[in-house]
């Protein structure tokens, strides 16, 4: 179970706009993520960084918001959050969302993003 604390130094982390190295710190080894109903990203942490670097490469700049949360209860926690991308090639997304998290000790094990697919337009 996570300490609140822990929770909140994650959250400073991902808002801080280093995703990817919130990825590093705060994700185990095996952590695996899934995007509403599609199947999980397995492979790992480095496979979850590898993915988010990409993401970040095609962004000329991403503001991150936490517009609810953490709730936390025992070791699942749900975080709402609003992120704003402005792409490179001049396009832009918002999206809100709720990360539903897993956590083992002091490290998320598992993430489903829950949010209305309509949003990626």
């Amino acid at each position: 179970m996570p300490a609140r604390t822990t929770v909140e130094a994650f959250i400073a982390h991902v808002i801080s706009g280093d995703h990817v190295g919130a990825i590093r710190d705060w994700y185990h080894d095996d952590a695996w993520t899934q995007e509403n109903q599609a199947p999980p990203l397995q492979g790992g942490r480095e496979a979850l960084m590898k993915r988010e670097a990409a993401m970040m490469e095609r962004s000329q700049s991403v503001r991150t918001e936490l517009l609810g949360g953490p709730m936390i209860e025992g070791d699942q926690v749900a975080i709402r959050w609003r992120f704003t991308f402005v792409f490179k090639d001049g396009g832009k997304l918002q999206q809100e969302e709720v990360a539903w998290q897993t956590w083992r000790g002091e490290k998320i094990a598992t993430e489903t993003f829950f949010y209305d697919p309509a949003q990626r337009g």
